[in-house]
């Protein structure tokens, strides 16, 4: 549900509060513990530890989910709107239409759909929702059924205040997530939730529980199968996760895994940080950049390079080696990497992933650090299967 201010509120047409605290001067709402919940593996599809749906009269009902407490829908949403891919990945998965926005919609990777049958999803048909400023004006003209969005998260990066949230809560439609992608996030004190445990919630949402089943227990089945595979813990790479703007990049934007979404391919894959055991901070709280001489210090096995924009997800395999693992290989410092010299930088995925990303990028990720044992020809999950699920053939 929506945060709400500290004095009663009517219920409007389209939520009703239930329980839960308020924002205090801009802050969290009270009473929202500070809860992180173990990632990774097949134990991150973990039921949501509790919470549950709750029916209330007619045809409507609640879900709950931190920050916002419990949330009321008169009806199941048709229309929505969502913050980044990995929620727009979710609801693909559940069998919705796409959201109409995104704040970012070039980071949601699409592509990653060409395998799956019957399923046609192009970012670039979604509206681009945060351009220079987060536009109150183009939520009323969507007027979507619900938000999917931590607002706790506006809150913190954005211009809104409390009153912008309300008053779209209010004359549009309810605010429903929660920023789950890094934990690295000084601004995010409330309860974190797994891929899974969001998915589930979301999957109340659209009165989907049966398409979330299905897909938990494929997603356990795959990961189960990867993991009986991967060698010794003394025989796993070391990995650096780091982001560039350029084909020619001379800094970098490190990001060392924790237990945030966008790395549960990785962890999932038994890997270490590298950048974490070199006591490199992440971006989000350094606000830094690390130079090639830092790198080498760390000399991650593998390199994982992300791109803000996601060009480099968009590129060939050759073409980016051609561009930039070739630039790094012609680099001083650069080519002292032992991941430049054994030919291990690869394209790293990106920040947003929801459960049909996620297995792909899980695929990936084993060609990539275990070639011995996991051939680029071997299809390690079945793309029928998720085309069966997404259409309803449970």
């Amino acid at each position: 549900m929506s945060m709400t201010s500290q004095k009663t509120e009517v219920p409007t047409r389209r939520e009703t509060i239930k329980g839960g605290g308020a924002l205090a001067g801009g802050g969290l709402l009270a009473g929202c513990a500070s809860e992180s919940s173990p990632g990774g593996g097949a134990n991150d599809s973990n039921s949501s530890g509790g919470e549950s749906t709750t029916s209330g009269g007619g045809n409507s009902y609640s879900v709950t989910m931190a920050p916002m407490s419990e949330v009321e829908f008169e009806t199941v949403p048709k229309t929505w709107i969502a913050n980044n891919g990995s929620w727009a990945d979710m609801g693909i998965a559940l069998g919705q239409e796409p959201p109409k926005g995104l704040w970012r919609p070039n980071r949601y990777h699409t592509h990653v759909y060409d395998d799956i049958s019957e399923v046609n999803v192009n970012w670039k048909d979604l509206d681009e929702l945060w351009g220079k400023a987060l536009s109150k004006e183009r939520f009323y003209e969507i007027g979507a059924d619900v938000h999917v969005f931590d607002p706790v998260f506006v809150l913190s990066r954005s211009k809104w205040k409390q009153a912008d949230l309300d008053e779209i809560r209010e004359n549009v439609g309810p605010v429903f997530g929660n920023s789950i992608y890094s934990h690295a996030f000084q601004w995010h004190d409330h309860r974190y939730y797994t891929l899974y445990e969001a998915f589930e919630k979301l999957a109340q949402v659209f009165d989907e529980e049966q398409r979330y089943r299905a897909f938990k227990q494929l997603h356990d089945e795959v990961i189960g199968r990867v993991q009986e595979r991967l060698p010794p813990t003394s025989e796993r790479p070391s990995v650096a996760i780091i982001m560039v703007t350029s084909n020619k990049p001379e800094e970098f934007y490190p990001y060392p895994i924790n237990k945030g979404t966008s790395y549960k391919q990785w962890r999932d894959l038994g890997t270490t940080s590298a950048l974490k055991e070199a006591g490199i901070k992440d971006y989000y709280v350094s606000g830094g950049t690390i130079d090639y001489e830092t790198l080498v210090e760390a000399d991650p096995d593998a390199l994982l390079m992300w791109d803000g924009s996601g060009r480099f997800e968009r590129m060939s395999r050759k073409k980016f080696r051609n561009t930039l693992v070739s630039f790094m290989k012609n680099h001083d410092v650069a080519s002292q990497l032992t991941a430049v010299e054994n030919d291990d930088v690869y394209r790293g995925a990106g920040i947003y992933q929801g459960p049909i990303i996620n297995l792909a990028w899980t695929e990936r990720g084993a060609w990539q650090l275990y070639p011995n044992e996991f051939n680029r020809d071997e299809q390690l999950f079945d793309r029928q299967r998720v085309a069966d699920i997404i259409n309803g053939d449970i």
